[in-house]
């Protein structure tokens, strides 16, 4: 179980990091240094934004149920 949890933890962090990279900059941040500030912005976010986020938080949710079932696994064992 704990093997499962580990790889399913390493699968979703990388998940998780190209989802967070899909997503577009809405700030001045780090993004603008890579000429990401010269986009214009667009009022509202599309559908495929919200289904983006929706993807991003059930993913980290299922990220962090990892994280505690391995903790839970290790305390126990």
């Amino acid at each position: 179980m704990t093997l499962f949890l580990q790889i399913m933890l390493i699968v979703l962090s990388v998940l998780l990091v190209l989802l967070v990279l899909l997503h577009r900059a809405k700030g001045g941040g780090l993004s603008s240094l890579f000429g990401g500030g010269m986009q214009s912005s667009l009022a509202g976010s599309s559908v495929a934004e919200k289904n983006l986020d929706r993807m991003t938080l059930f993913v980290i949710a299922l990220w962090v149920i990892c994280i505690i079932g391995i903790g839970l696994l290790i305390k126990l064992g």
